[in-house]
């Protein structure tokens, strides 16, 4: 029997025999289920049986190690026996009946909320990453056990990845940084999280890791000492006060070092805050007795106090922050907080597991008595901004939004604390109050005073959202607001707003492309692309083909898949100039010596016929080709030296199809943008993109990319429009 081994393993690591796992637990839960541990324990090294690790060590040696980690965050028995059973439903014959029936229902609940996850890993990179987010935040919120155990079998993986093929040592180090990391510290597990953060680091980026190690390592000699010195001087200026405390240095870790670097853009040197110092008090109002000593001791650096004491982060972390300037000029960073939120800081939501009614488990009244708040209201919000649905790759994003980003505190006008990301809107906030408050907003009262939507929160704002009667989103919002929860609600009612008009945008650039053949739609089936292209309907394919996921000539190319050439040279007989490798065959001039590539400025899509310069600035790759009226042009007028003037070629005024972009002012009533698409189609344009930039009562702008000829065609186009009473105004993008 494992139990009665060694704890030896092939790899020289070890594991926790049968009877040490047991005294662990009971020596923090005496009432701990003595009979159920044993038989999970026996159960996993039976079910694993002769599979093996990669490290070649036995399998069951890893459940066991898992079920050790989060012994030692004193968890109950409940947890620790799916931490030894995570694994069997997955890689065995076992059944989540099988376990119900042997182990209770909690336990297979727990289990296969973890299974779930590991079998999406699987699957293609972006949808694996978007359901395993999806599936488990669900399971998660919940029950907080499903991410304990799965952040300790993530943990233990991590420690014995270097036996995993590089490939897949890359991926789930980038997974591990960009998922598992951030949902431990949303719950406040520090400790976990920042050893997984060390890890991935190390294999993603080793020689960054191995670089800032070797300058800790120099800073070590150079102020090993002085650190020292700081911490007696702390204490003997806190005892001379009349207080007792613990005063101890701590370093920076390698990757929030790394973080730092990137996020400041400055040199490891002009970091001031390497080493922090931290003083653990007794009680909560010690803590701000030792502030005022040390601020009389020390000149504080103005703006650099927080207090997370009165006002915790949403994980539940508590802890007055300050920087003073030290013996001999040294910026100190320093940490005051009790022993108890010293362990909620490095333990966060484990730090709850005690004695309630004759039983053991997790308490979060208790924490909530002690003057925090439930840490799970952070994955409750990733689960309401999955409820408003869309794409794999928006729902990531929006997920790790709401993880990654530092707080700001604010109030409503009744004294509830709100707390959002840094650099939040006022969208953030009422979005975070309730869905239905961010759908009807208006307009915000910050401090009782009128601002606009566009304002950044600050701490202590008392922010009113000003509401209308109906859901009025416009589509500028989604710069207003930076929350993954905000701008996922605001993208589902764009989405349902404009589904109409780019099924109608997608019909007329189906119908334009079609006449290229002689057709009409009315005559033609489209059964065929549906079937090729995968969708449901014919409303589908034309918004595909509307929000330019799907061109008109593939569309045409799924119905007629015998399509003579020359038919296929009438649908698609231009080249566009937005492919590379033609842009160098269609302008010349100045400057453009071989090795130089070239490409068209988006700010005012150059197209033939139009009057052209070349911009060459120092530290940018190629040359940008701007029209001569584009109003970004007064960006380089100080730099003479980098304007080349440039002509169009011959072949691009005769084989090129360009994007033209229209600004165009329409009226909002039914069937107006329709109207557009259609004198678009009918002026021989293909509209590739369209964006409402700003929706009004009674008008709306709209910005359109359209596929003409050259800027006598764009011209034409434009013309048509102007002809048109519904269109107030239209011109070309110039910057």
């Amino acid at each position: 029997m494992p139990g009665e081994g060694t704890g030896k393993l092939g790899s020289g690591a070890t594991y926790l025999r049968q009877f040490e796992l047991i005294e662990k637990i009971k020596a923090y839960d005496p009432s701990a289920d003595e009979d159920l541990l044993n038989r999970a324990y026996v159960y996993a090294v039976k079910m694993h049986g002769s599979q093996k690790r990669a490290s070649g060590d036995p399998y069951f040696a890893h459940p066991v190690q898992v079920a050790g980690i989060l012994t030692e965050y004193r968890l109950d028995t409940t947890a620790i026996v799916t931490a030894l059973l995570h694994d069997v439903i997955e890689d065995t014959d076992a059944s989540k009946a099988d376990i119900a029936r042997l182990f209770g229902e909690d336990v297979a609940e727990l289990v296969e909320g973890v299974t779930k996850l590991s079998r999406l890993e699987l699957q293609a990179e972006h949808v694996r990453q978007a359901e395993n987010l999806r599936k488990f935040i669900l399971a998660v919120s919940k029950d907080v056990r499903v991410l304990l155990v799965k952040l300790a079998d993530r943990l233990h993986n991590m420690r014995t990845l270097q036996y995993v093929r590089p490939a897949k040592r890359e991926r789930i180090s980038r997974e591990t940084l960009e998922v598992y990391a951030p949902l431990g510290r949303s719950i406040g597990i520090h400790r976990i999280a920042s050893e997984l953060e060390e890890l991935a680091f190390g294999y993603l980026n080793p020689t960054a890791k191995t670089a800032i190690e070797r300058r800790l390592e120099g800073l070590k000699l150079e102020h090993g000492r002085a650190v020292s010195r700081v911490s007696r001087d702390i204490e003997r200026h806190l005892t001379e006060g009349g207080l007792k405390a613990r005063v101890f240095g701590r370093e920076k870790t390698p990757y929030s070092i790394w973080r730092k670097l990137q996020r400041k853009a400055v040199g490891f040197s002009a970091l001031s805050d390497i080493y922090a110092f931290r003083v653990i008090t007794a009680s909560e109002d010690e803590c701000y007795r030792a502030l005022g000593i040390i601020h009389r001791a020390y000149s504080m650096v103005p703006e650099r106090f927080k207090d997370f004491i009165s006002t915790p982060k949403s994980n539940n972390y508590r802890s007055l922050h300050t920087t003073v300037i030290g013996p001999a000029g040294m910026r100190i960073e320093m940490q005051i907080r009790t022993e108890q939120m010293d362990r909620v800081a490095e333990d966060g939501v484990a730090a709850h597991w005690r004695y309630k009614d004759e039983s053991y488990g997790y308490d979060a009244d208790a924490m909530v008595s002690e003057g925090g708040r439930d840490p799970l209201q952070n994955l409750r919000h990733l689960v309401q901004v999955m409820e408003f649905g869309g794409d794999a790759d928006d729902w990531v994003e929006h997920a790790k939004l709401e993880m990654f980003l530092d707080q700001v505190f604010v109030f409503t006008p009744k004294g509830a604390l709100i707390s959002l990301p840094r650099g939040a809107m006022p969208l953030d906030f009422a979005y975070a109050v309730h869905t239905e408050v961010g759908d009807t907003a208006m307009g915000v009262k910050i401090n009782g005073e009128i601002k606009p939507m566009r304002t950044p929160l600050s701490n202590g704002d008392v922010v009113e959202i000003l509401r209308g009667d109906t859901a009025n989103v416009p589509p500028d919002w989604r710069s207003l607001a930076i929350t993954g929860r905000a701008r996922s609600a605001i993208k589902r009612h764009i989405r349902t707003l404009e589904k109409g008009e780019f099924q109608q945008l997608g019909r007329t650039a189906l119908e334009s492309a079609l006449s290229r053949l002689g057709k009409e739609l009315s005559e033609v089936s489209l059964r065929g692309a549906l079937e090729t292209l995968n969708l449901a309907s014919d409303e589908e394919l034309f918004y595909g083909i509307g929000r330019g996921r799907i061109s008109p000539s593939q569309a045409i190319e799924a119905v007629f898949p015998t399509l003579k050439d020359a038919d296929r040279a009438a649908v698609t007989a231009r080249t566009r100039i937005e492919d590379n490798r033609a842009q160098r065959l269609f302008v010349r001039g100045g400057g453009l010596t071989p090795g130089i590539s070239v490409h068209f400025a988006p700010c005012c899509t150059p197209v033939p016929g139009d009057r052209i310069v070349g911009i060459l600035r120092a530290g940018e790759e190629g040359m940008a080709i701007h029209t001569i009226d584009c109003r970004r042009l007064v960006d380089f007028s100080e730099e003479n030296t980098v304007w080349q003037d440039l002509q169009w070629t011959p072949q691009a005024e005769r084989e090129s199809l360009a994007a033209a972009r229209f600004r165009a002012t329409i009226k909002n009533a039914p069937g107006v943008l329709g109207q557009v698409a259609t004198l678009i189609g009918e002026a021989g344009g293909n509209i590739l993109n369209l964006a409402m930039t700003r929706r009004q009562q009674d008008f709306f702008d709209v910005e359109i990319d359209v596929e003409v000829t050259d800027a006598r065609h764009a011209t034409g186009i434009m013309a048509a429009l102007r002809a048109n009473p519904s269109v107030d105004q239209v011109e070309r993008a110039r910057g």
